[in-house]
């Protein structure tokens, strides 16, 4: 009898049974919940605003908890797994287990992608790593953070240095945590002095009419006369892209791919902290010939910069009148690559992790929220105005080797002069170095290039005189993609350069495909070797492209593909 009364209280004690007094799994902490009251505010509690609502979190204490995530799953009435497996599938959120330290106050964030690697950021992660304190600060390695041409590149929290020093780094650590310097971009009243946004508030003030008449398809009919396409990498005609969303049911959305992650590529965050309001004219006019509900833009985090900047000039444009309060909704990344694939896009805007979808359907039919959806990147946006002002045969006109119309190189490497390069589509990459570049940096000779970022495969100086457009090289087994060319010279090993792309890819694969998943990291094992097996690599590329569920498997590959082919003598060292 005094044994049952023993059980019975110790079941009593742990909430068995019919005594149970508490719901299963982790319990909330009244603490942790009031700070997440306290810290979401007013904000809605929608499942779309997670990845928001975990920015919030992550910059206020530091990182995530198991306490600070149980109180958000409960505020926003979600299941604590949808909160977790979000949390930890993005690379700049913090997660802390339970009894488990949190980081240090501060992070430094050395970038290790190609032309960072080239330029030192080995040694100067190794020199930051003996500096400080472990317990104060942390050195980790990230992937690329957009400015190759100012390479190497740390970031100290949320602020990027670039051509890096470990004095310089250690300088900006221990000088607190400063205000973000803004660019000295063009503001609104600026932009609107040089006939900026007259030709939006010319449209708009026009019925769009049907898909075959009116002012949208005149509009979209003078655009596809320009031959522009979508300049994210993939090329995709952009008169064609906007008439296919526009004859899909309503209500539509418009999102900006700003997740410029391709390593060597940086166009996009030039355009937006120097001329915004031309981008974001554009995306207007965009979101008025499909009648869009609502434009999102989804900016990489690495850009914080810029975030503060189009913050400020979007509520600039809603006090002006020309948006509606809300219309322009501006989303944070959180340090995934494979979100600038358009539905992993799609994915996270919708508070999820970057998976990308099977398709069909397209995102043209069934996007974000399930509605059609049109995406373009920023540059593309970009140019809308000056078509429409100067002409679409203006533009069409710009292009060399058969080509079509200007377009922004990402320059990077041993080049003299790196940076933004506009020019005309179709450039070899000869005449871009020559040209645009100043010729090769001193002491380094030509010998090998990127033509389209770390997906686009790897061409040996003596292909440089091949037009860097779409169409050009994929009888090669590359292509231009997002136009990020990376220079390497005598200096640099080719096979070196490979391997460090294949790190890239296996740290940023999502992990949805086996392919892709283990492909990527069985890669990396082999090129690691001190003999590459070809023929098993040569397999192992061809299954990665058959078989990924997205680009990011589909051309991991190519630099692999690309130094067997190109760079035999790599293999008689």
């Amino acid at each position: 009898m005094a044994g049952d009364t023993a059980e019975g209280q110790r079941r009593a004690r742990r909430g068995d049974g019919k005594g149970r007094r508490t719901a299963r799994g982790r319990q909330v902490d009244p603490q942790a919940a009031r700070e997440i009251r306290e810290l979401l505010g007013d904000r809605p509690r929608r499942r779309d605003l997670l990845i928001e609502h975990l920015h919030l979190i992550q910059d206020r204490f530091g990182h995530l908890s198991a306490a600070h995530l149980a109180a958000l799953a409960e505020e926003m009435k979600l299941a604590q797994v949808e909160v977790y497996e979000v949390a930890t599938f993005y690379a700049h959120f913090d997660v802390v287990k339970e009894g488990e330290t949190p980081p240090p106050p501060l992070t430094l964030r050395v970038c290790d992608s190609l032309t960072c690697a080239l330029l030192g950021a080995g040694r100067l992660k190794a020199e930051l790593a003996a500096a400080v304190d472990p317990l104060k600060v942390r050195v980790v390695p990230a992937p690329c953070m957009g400015a190759c041409h100012r390479a190497p590149n740390v970031a100290v929290g949320h602020r990027r240095i670039g051509h890096a020093t470990s004095g310089a780094v250690l300088a900006a650590a221990t000088g607190g945590h400063a205000a973000l310097e803004l660019p000295e971009a063009i503001g609104l009243a600026r932009y609107r002095a040089s006939g900026g946004y007259a030709l939006f508030e010319r449209l708009r003030t026009q019925a769009p009419g049907d898909a075959e008449s009116g002012p949208v398809a005149a509009f979209i009919q003078r655009l596809e006369g320009s031959g522009l396409r979508g300049l994210g990498g993939a090329g995709f005609p952009t008169s064609r892209k906007w008439q296919i969303v526009r004859v899909q049911p309503g209500p539509r959305h418009l999102c900006v791919n700003a997740d410029e992650g391709e390593p060597g590529t940086f166009k996009d965050g030039h355009y937006l902290a120097t001329d915004p309001h031309r981008f974001l004219e554009g995306m207007l006019i965009a979101g008025w010939s499909i009648e869009a509900e609502k434009c999102w833009i989804y900016l990489r985090d690495e850009y914080p910069e810029a975030r503060h900047l189009l913050a400020r000039e979007i509520q600039a444009l809603e006090h002006a009148g020309l948006a509606a309060p809300g219309h322009i909704e501006l989303r944070r990344g959180a340090g995934s690559y494979i979100c600038g694939e358009e539905s992993a896009m799609i994915e996270s805007l919708e508070g999820k992790r970057g998976l990308p979808r099977h398709r069909p359907p397209y995102v043209a039919e069934v996007g974000l929220f399930g509605r059609p959806t049109l995406v373009n990147n920023v540059e593309t946006l970009y140019w809308i105005r000056d078509i429409v002002e100067r002409g679409p045969e203006w533009f069409a006109a710009q292009g060399r080797n058969g080509s079509k119309g200007l377009r922004s190189y990402s320059v990077s490497g041993r080049v003299r002069e790196p940076g933004v390069k506009l020019a005309p589509a179709g450039i070899t990459a000869a005449e871009l170095i020559d040209e645009f570049c100043g010729g090769m940096a001193e002491g380094h000779r030509f010998t090998a290039y990127l033509p389209g970022g770390a997906s686009g495969g790897i061409l040996p100086a003596s292909m440089a005189d091949i037009p860097l457009d779409f169409g050009k090289l994929e009888h090669l087994g590359c292509f231009v993609g997002s136009h990020a060319v990376v220079v390497l010279s005598d200096q640099d090993d080719v096979q070196a350069a490979a391997l460090n792309l294949l790190r890239f890819f296996r740290e940023e694969s999502c992990g949805q495909c086996t392919p892709c998943r283990s492909g990527t990291a069985k890669a990396v094992a082999l090129m690691e070797r001190e003999t590459w097996d070809q023929a098993l690599l040569g397999e192992l590329a061809t299954a990665m492209t058959d078989a990924s569920i997205c680009g990011l498997g589909q051309a991991a590959g190519n630099p692999i593909r690309s130094v067997m082919r190109f760079f035999p003598e790599t293999f008689d060292r």
